[in-house]
C-alpha cells in the first residue's frame, strides 16, 4: 500500500516534508513548494534536499512515488487576460524545473476554471498551454486532476479528461490524478468504482492513473462542491474508500489524503490538528476508527 498524505513545505523545505510524513507512518507524501493560494517561492536547497533523500531511503520511502501539487492560482483554461494566461504558463514550467531539482517524478495540475467561456473554449486553451509547457526538457510529468464541477471548472469527467490527453503532443509527458471527493461531486458513484475504471480504461488507459487522493466528501453525489471530509465521516463512507485504495488495479499507485484539519481556526491557528496519521492508522488496519475525531484532539492536546 503506497499510502501517505498532503504535508508542509517549510523552511527545511522537503526535508521538513519527509520528516512529517514519517511522522504519519506514511510511506510517501504530496506536497506544493509554497503556499498552494500564491507563486511566491524559494530556491530549492540542496542541502535539504540530501539529507531529505538519506531519510526517504532509511524510512521506505520512494522519492518515485513522492508528488508535487501546482498551486491553485494559475488558471490555463482562461486566456481573456493574455498576459495571466501566459505568467500560468512561464510558473507551471518553473514549477516542473524544481520538481526536477527535486528528483519528483509527478505534479498534480487543476486543468482550470473557463470562466466567462465554454467548456469547449476552456479545453482548448488547457490544451494550448500545456503543449507550449511541455515542449521544455522537464522529465516530471503533469497530472491532470479530476474535478468536482465547481463554478466553471474542466475536467469534471472522463470524456472532458480524455479530449485534454488526446490533445496534447507529448504524451509521455501527461498523466491524471483521482479524486475521490471530486469524482463523488461530479456524479461518479464511488460504490461502483471498477466501472468507472473500466471506462476510464476504455477511453484513456488506466496506465495514465499515476496518483489518487483520498478524501470523503462533505456533500451527496453530483453536488459540484468539492468539500472534502475525514475519511469515513462523509457520503462516500470508510469501506468504499479502503475498496478504492486496496483496488488491485491500482495498487502501483500512490494514495494520498487531503482530509481536513481537526478542530476549529483561531488566530494562531493553534487548535487545529492534523487527522493524517490516525487515518493512515485507520486505513492499514482495514477497520473504520469510531472515535477517530476524538483520539486525534486527545492526541494532540
Amino acid at each position: 500500500m503506497i499510502l501517505g498524505s498532503h504535508v508542509s513545505f517549510g523552511s527545511k523545505q522537503i526535508l521538513e516534508s519527509t520528516k512529517e510524513a514519517i511522522s504519519y507512518g506514511a510511506n510517501t507524501f504530496m506536497f506544493y513548494t509554497g503556499a498552494p493560494q500564491n507563486t511566491v517561492r524559494k530556491n530549492i536547497n540542496v542541502e535539504y534536499l540530501e539529507e531529505a533523500k538519506k531519510l526517504m531511503e532509511e524510512n521506505n520511502i520512494d522519492i518515485n512515488n513522492v508528488v508535487c501539487h501546482a498551486p491553485y492560482i494559475v488558471n490555463l483554461a482562461n486566456n481573456k487576460d493574455p498576459e495571466k494566461w501566459q505568467f500560468s504558463i512561464n510558473f507551471i514550467k518553473q514549477e516542473l524545473k524544481r520538481c526536477d531539482e527535486l528528483n519528483v517524478k509527478y505534479m498534480v495540475l487543476h486543468p482550470g476554471s473557463a470562466v466567462g467561456m465554454t467548456h469547449e473554449e476552456g479545453i482548448k486553451n488547457i490544451i494550448d498551454g500545456l503543449n507550449i509547457i511541455l515542449k521544455d526538457d522537464s522529465k516530471c510529468m503533469i497530472l491532470l486532476e479530476t474535478m468536482a464541477g465547481k463554478g466553471n471548472e474542466c475536467g469534471v469527467d472522463i470524456n472532458e479528461i480524455k479530449r485534454m490527453v488526446d490533445g496534447i503532443d507529448n504524451k509521455d509527458r501527461i498523466g491524471v490524478c483521482l479524486d475521490t471527493c471530486h469524482l463523488n461531486d461530479s456524479g461518479v458513484d464511488m460504490n461502483n468504482f471498477d466501472d468507472y475504471l473500466k471506462e476510464f480504461d476504455k477511453n484513456i488507459g488506466i496506465k495514465k492513473i499515476k496518483c489518487v487522493h483520498i478524501n470523503d466528501s462533505k456533500n451527496p453525489i453530483s453536488s459540484h462542491k468539492d468539500r472534502h471530509e475525514n475519511i469515513g465521516i462523509g457520503t462516500i463512507g470508510f469501506d468504499t474508500l479502503l475498496r478504492i485504495i486496496n483496488n488491485e488495479k491500482l495498487k502501483d499507485v500512490p494514495k494520498i489524503l487531503e482530509t481536513p484539519y481537526i478542530g476549529e481556526y483561531d488566530e494562531d491557528k493553534n487548535r487545529i490538528y492534523p487527522p493524517y496519521k490516525f487515518e493512515i492508522e485507520m486505513i492499514k488496519n482495514g477497520k473504520f476508527n469510531e472515535n477517530l475525531l476524538e483520539d486525534i484532539r486527545t492526541y494532540y492536546k
